[in-house]
């Protein structure tokens, strides 16, 4: 049986997992790669994402017989310029950097704000590519000057040195700031107002497609054979939703990654509120509703630091605190702000608070807090979407912490769904778009059907008496953020930390 050799370019790890065809895992592994912090930039290396990517393609051939195709997802909304060989023009600029504030806002006035919203189904604010892409342009020139080539996604720069080619999948894509959402092409009138050609940008393609295949010098490099099948894939919001098993109006998927969403599909973009970004889906004419979050399971990350005995995360520990800790954390409250917000603020200067802290307040507390605050903040993107929730399910990292997403079921009033294997979940999806385009596999659909037989899921239900706690709860939680934001300046900042 032929097997897919699956990646996820992510934020904190490239992860490899082996697919068979029959949707079985063969293998899985990962590689950290770092980010890097200046003020308030948020950069990471491109070679760092090659070296894992093949460093892992070394280990996962030696569990194959026969790779038939390759196909990745990974971080949208990036800017990576890339040379004439493809070689990277320095860092990437994440998609969690906010510089590009005063460019956004030239846009904005170029174009005109109903027209992008229009076009691209999206509001273009300081964290959107185009705007970086001016900014650029203006602080560093010479990388602009030299770019053949603007990508969106971690692994489009993978795929365009395992290739040769320059290609975007449209779910990653629609994150730009410069993507006709309907017709899927690029709109060269937005991408003018930021100095950019339409030739600079990467190929557009359904997840499904071809990308190209791996050339001589990328099989030397990786091991794969020369030839064999890469496909466009999708940005981690395209793969996570399909392996979430959203598939009609009123089903929620809140992904608990390292920044995080709150997902669902109808057939057309939703324009109520600058929080909620539209992507286009992996199955073709569909349209993803997302409310993004920067701030998920790295709070949680946070805590299992903060209160770790030699600094790095101590999760274990955290997760006793949590089953230890009481509803409404004795008065404690929470801002997760850690790294700025784009909802339910649209803040790059917000940062986490704590408040109601008393002498008695102790460590289970403050855990408590925090889990509860990002509960809050994604009750609050849920509220901003058309269908009230019918079934609501967690993928991510977070949803293997238990009593938070007992905390999630409790907040939102709502049975909570957990797929036990969520891991692998997104990887067996984007498997499914390579099966696709070889013609292995039927359809988008099948592949969803198969996450609902057996037993693969944990489900947490609520209890009325905390949903009714946490209802009176939630209208102080959103009171906040508007009583503290004016702290939260650039002149509010201190000092910078020295490392010397």
């Amino acid at each position: 049986m032929g097997c897919i050799a699956t990646f996820d370019i992510g934020t904190t790890a490239v992860k490899a997992v082996l697919v068979t065809e029959d949707g079985q895992v063969l293998y899985e592994a990962s590689r950290e790669i770092r980010t890097f912090h200046d003020g308030g930039l948020v950069e990471q290396d491109p070679m760092e994402w090659w070296d894992a990517f093949v460093l892992l393609s070394r280990e996962l051939l030696g569990e194959a017989d026969q790779i038939i195709g390759i196909v990745m997802s990974g971080q949208m909304q990036d800017v990576i310029p890339v040379d004439e060989d493809l070689n990277p023009l320095g860092r990437a600029i994440l998609y969690s950097d906010g510089r590009a504030v005063k460019e956004a806002e030239e846009i904005r006035q170029k174009v005109g704000e109903a027209f992008l919203l229009e076009t691209t189904g999206n509001h273009v604010d300081g964290t959107m590519p185009v705007a970086k892409m001016l900014w650029l342009s203006r602080h560093r020139s010479d990388v602009f000057r030299r770019a053949r080539s603007f990508l969106i996604s971690s692994k489009d720069f993978v795929i365009a040195r395992l290739t040769g080619e320059t290609v975007g999948d449209v779910t990653a894509c629609s994150t730009a700031g410069a993507m006709d959402l309907r017709e899927k092409t690029w709109c060269e009138r937005i991408l003018s107002s930021a100095g950019v050609s339409v030739f600079r940008m990467p190929r557009l393609l359904l997840s499904h497609r071809m990308a190209g295949i791996v050339t001589f010098t990328a099989a030397a490099v990786t091991g794969y054979p020369e030839g064999t099948p890469v496909f466009a894939g999708a940005g981690d919001a395209g793969a996570t939703t399909l392996a979430s098993g959203i598939a009609r109006p009123g089903q929620y998927n809140i992904n608990l990654g390292t920044s995080g969403w709150v997902a669902t599909v109808s057939d057309r973009p939703l324009f109520r509120e600058s929080g909620i970004f539209n992507l286009a889906a992996m199955p073709e004419g569909g349209i993803i509703n997302v409310v993004p979050f920067l701030n998920a399971g790295n709070v949680h990350r946070w805590v299992a630091k903060l209160f770790s005995r030699d600094g790095r995360p101590d999760y274990a520990y955290v997760q006793s605190l949590l089953e230890r800790s009481v509803p409404g954390a004795h008065g404690v409250f929470a801002l997760p702000y850690l790294t700025g917000e784009r909802f339910p603020v649209l803040d790059a200067n917000v940062r986490g608070s704590f408040l109601g802290v008393t002498p008695e307040t102790d460590a289970e507390d403050m855990a408590r807090a925090m889990m509860e605050g990002v509960a809050f903040s994604i009750r609050q993107g849920m509220e901003m979407l058309e269908e009230k929730p019918a079934e609501v399910s967690i993928i991510g990292g977070g949803g293997q912490v238990g009593p938070w997403c007992q905390i999630f079921a409790d907040v939102l009033g709502q049975e909570i769904t957990v797929f036990r294997d969520a891991q692998t979940l997104p990887a067996r999806a984007i498997a499914a778009s390579a099966l696709i385009g070889l013609g292995r596999f039927m359809s988008y659909d099948s592949f969803v059907e198969t996450l609902k037989t057996g037993d693969s899921a944990s489900v947490y239900l609520p209890s009325p008496e905390r949903t009714a706690f946490y209802a009176d709860l939630y209208p102080r939680y959103r009171e906040l953020y508007q009583a503290l934001k004016g702290w939260f300046t650039d002149s509010h900042k201190g000092p910078e930390r020295s490392f010397d």
